[in-house]
């Protein structure tokens, strides 16, 4: 018993301590307006930006940020309602809130509210005055579909929230916010369904995100590394998105969606590999539409990785391999060349990557110029100079392309990065390289995890159910239950019965026959 006593009792202290560690600081305000504007100007440093404005010839002062206050709702809400009389005193405005934590009108002033401070008065008053800047909700560029919604998430943390339910409009659909960084005290947002998710995987994302300790937190991207299981690992384990469907739809399996204030990109926990070829555009068709796109988007990903190192293998190690009509050709392209095929690789890899890059820094009309005319002539001159056979450029041109096709642009990063490792393996061993790399890379996938969940569910470890929405897309009607990836606590996605219409009218029909 004694052993089960200091048990419970270290998990209290414990508790307590955390419970410490999260309560606000307090300072509380006095009566002398003076000291409390000092305070208050000590804490800011005395910056320029925040105003003060005297009132009841020196007996009252309004306090606000001059860039986050909007005027206009400074004069309608606290000054208009005192004009017309509407009120006695600005302590009865509605919607103002009070307080004698001058460490709370800290936090308020940074968020651009306006606090009210009265000599002979403890008590301090708070407006919600802030000015707003918002982006439209508009389809985001990097993630367009030909069919479905064309809305896309923005800088507002409450607009994205906003965006996620009303297409969840349910109760479960549950919402739970933190203050992630010293400095910055960025707004941090995991959304859920309870009844749905696993409550483990929950707490263990909130685990995660309340021991980062970092002085900022300015998109998901810093939290992603954080958070996630295996930082070293060249693939992205949890899924980012500037889709509201594509969130919901996770939300829906029974994952966890987080959302930082200032940034339009969503994460999803855990993630696997396969949710990475997913698009909404594959439930938006015919499922076997949909199944033909994805399975390119999975050969697309051979291409992208192996297809450079496969020609290096057969031009330098396996020559046998090549139709007998292709030698020729091949030869002769090859015999010009003075650098050895892995060479040629190289050169036509950066060069692919730094025509990629300047077409994304420079404005749009420009960068499609670069891209374009960057790649012909670049291309054409670079052959005729002998430097790269004319081979070698389709391929290139054609892992480029493949690279393109994953909807994630993570993954397609990890996937143009996988090629160089390729190249230098297929370049030294030929096909036992090229193997090796690959096993590597089956390997690595089969022992990574995200959150708990295996990265190359349902494959490893296998489970047939869930491969009607892997490799392929099996109707919808057909996926009666979530994948057991995220581990969720309420498995039926479709209930029985959901196409017995059908029997009903062949019975019907039957009968009229």
């Amino acid at each position: 018993m004694g052993f089960f006593r200091k048990f419970f009792q270290g998990e209290q202290l414990q508790d307590r301590k955390i419970a410490d560690d999260q309560q606000e600081p307090q300072q509380p305000s006095t009566k002398n307006l003076s000291r409390n504007i000092d305070y208050l100007l000590n804490e800011f440093k005395y910056t320029d930006d925040l105003k003060i404005r005297v009132l009841k010839k020196g007996d009252a002062a309004l306090l606000y940020f001059e860039a986050m206050t909007d005027q206009e709702k400074v004069q309608q809400m606290i000054f208009n309602p005192l004009e017309i009389g509407k009120v006695d005193h600005i302590y009865d405005i509605p919607n103002a809130k009070e307080t004698t934590n001058l460490e709370e009108c800290i936090r308020s002033l940074l968020r651009g509210h306006a606090i009210y401070m009265e000599d002979g008065h403890e008590r301090v008053t708070m407006f919600n005055v802030t000015s707003v800047f918002n982006r439209s909700v508009e389809e985001p560029a990097n993630e367009k579909v030909v069919r479905g919604a064309h809305d896309g998430f923005v800088e507002n943390l409450m607009i994205n929230i906003n965006l996620v339910r009303k297409r969840i409009e349910h109760r479960d659909l549950t919402v739970k916010f933190f203050k992630v960084g010293k400095k910055t005290n960025t707004n941090v947002a995991i959304l859920f369904m309870d009844g749905i998710v696993n409550p483990e995987l929950v707490q263990k994302v909130e685990k995660r995100i309340q021991a980062v300790h970092t002085d900022k937190v300015q998109s998901p991207g810093f939290m992603e590394e954080f958070i996630e299981d295996s930082p070293i690992s060249p693939f992205p384990q949890m899924l980012n998105s500037e889709r509201p469907d594509r969130i919901v739809a996770s939300i829906m399996e029974g994952r966890v969606a987080l959302f930082t204030e200032g940034s339009p990109t969503a994460i999803i926990a855990p993630s696997t590999f396969f949710m990475f070829y997913q698009s909404p555009d594959d439930y938006n068709t015919r499922w076997y539409a949909g199944t033909f796109i994805r399975l390119i988007r999975f050969a697309s990903f051979l291409i992208a990785v192996g297809l450079p190192a496969f020609y290096i293998s057969v031009v330098s190690f396996h020559f046998e391999v090549i139709p007998h009509d292709l030698v020729t050709p091949i030869k002769s392209s090859i015999n010009e060349i003075a650098y050895p095929p892995i060479l040629e690789a190289l050169i036509m890899v950066v060069i692919i990557e730094l025509i990629r890059e300047a077409g994304i820094r420079l404005p749009s009309p420009v960068g499609q110029t670069i891209g374009i005319v960057g790649g012909l002539v670049i291309g054409d001159a670079v052959v005729r100079a002998g430097l790269v056979s004319n081979i070698m450029v389709i391929v290139v041109a054609l892992t480029a392309i493949a690279s393109f096709v994953v909807p994630s642009n993570e993954l397609s990063m990890t996937l143009r990065m996988l090629t160089f490792p390729l190249i230098f393996l297929a370049g030294t061993l030929g096909f036992v390289g090229l193997i090796f790399g690959f096993l590597l890379i089956a390997v690595h996938l089969t022992k990574l995890e995200s959150f708990g969940t295996p990265y190359f569910s349902p494959v490893a470890p296998l489970r047939i159910k869930d491969l009607k929405d892997t490799f392929i897309r099996l109707p919808i009607f057909t996926m009666k239950q979530r994948p057991k990836g995220p581990q969720p606590v309420s498995t039926t996605a479709v209930e029985e019965g959901a196409r017995e219409w059908k029997k009903d009218e062949r019975s019907n029909q039957s009968k009229n026959k």
